[in-house]
């Protein structure tokens, strides 16, 4: 018998992710099971060296490979794979529950093209980033923008609005949020999802404030040498690879 084919697919891009996408997956499939419709979980490993792959297989995810190092073509490659007309992209440290995935697929089925919800910090975050974090929501909000950390859209609109602009190694979440509004309504959620706050104990505050305000120079979100607090150093291309500047 032909299996049911998902009517929700939930990505998961990942890149050397053990420490924390077990607990991610297992959030995402007990949120998914409260729809009470067909789903299924990608997680795209992009090129992960430890056991990221084995972790999603043993929670029951699909595992596409991918060496790509992109965030942005990661997420590509997953709606690529997914069979869902409903697409939620969800990054690996981050923990949805189940009333933000209720009201995502809620907003598709009204009508909304796509969107995103607002995010906060896990508890053990410095005080400083959960505050730079409220402001940076608030921010998006104002703007219509969706978080990096948990985008959703319709696939003919995703699809329509060109996917994720892989010319982008960051930011990739605000242009397609700007290009699907071309097609229909984009909301942002009231709801919101607990994403880590892992690169606040790597960097210190004002090493966080100079990383944020080099992404201002003109080209910026274009190289990835320039993008440290989302690529760290094993992750990082040679100069003039695909999507780099030479």
């Amino acid at each position: 018998m032909r299996p049911i084919d998902p009517e929700i697919s939930i990505v998961v891009p990942a890149h050397n992710e053990e420490k924390l996408i077990g607990a991610t997956l297992a959030r995402i499939d007990g949120a998914a099971r409260t729809l009470g419709i067909p789903f299924e979980v990608i997680v795209v490993d992009d090129g992960s060296t430890d056991r990221t792959a084995d972790i999603g297989r043993a929670h029951g995810s699909r595992v596409v490979p991918a060496g790509v190092h992109q965030i942005a073509a990661a997420r590509n490659i997953g709606a690529r794979a997914a069979r869902g007309n409903l697409l939620v992209f969800v990054d690996a440290d981050t923990i949805v529950p189940a009333s933000t995935l209720q009201a995502a697929v809620a907003a598709m089925r009204e009508g909304a093209v796509g969107g995103g919800a607002g995010a906060i910090y896990d508890p053990a975050t410095p005080p400083w980033a959960q505050r730079a974090l409220r402001v940076t929501v608030w921010f998006m909000r104002t703007m219509g923008w969706a978080a990096g950390c948990f985008v959703f859209a319709r696939r003919d609109a995703f699809v329509r609005a060109g996917g994720f602009d892989e010319r982008y190694f960051a930011s990739e979440e605000i242009h397609l949020s700007r290009a699907l509004k071309r097609f229909g309504r984009f909301v942002i959620l009231r709801e919101m999802v607990v994403t880590s706050g892992r690169k606040a104990h790597t960097y210190s505050s004002w090493r966080t404030l100079w990383l944020v305000l080099r992404l201002l120079w003109p080209g910026s979100l274009r190289r990835r040498d320039r993008l440290e607090f989302w690529y760290t150093a094993d992750q990082r291309l040679k100069p003039g690879a695909p999507g780099e500047r030479k």
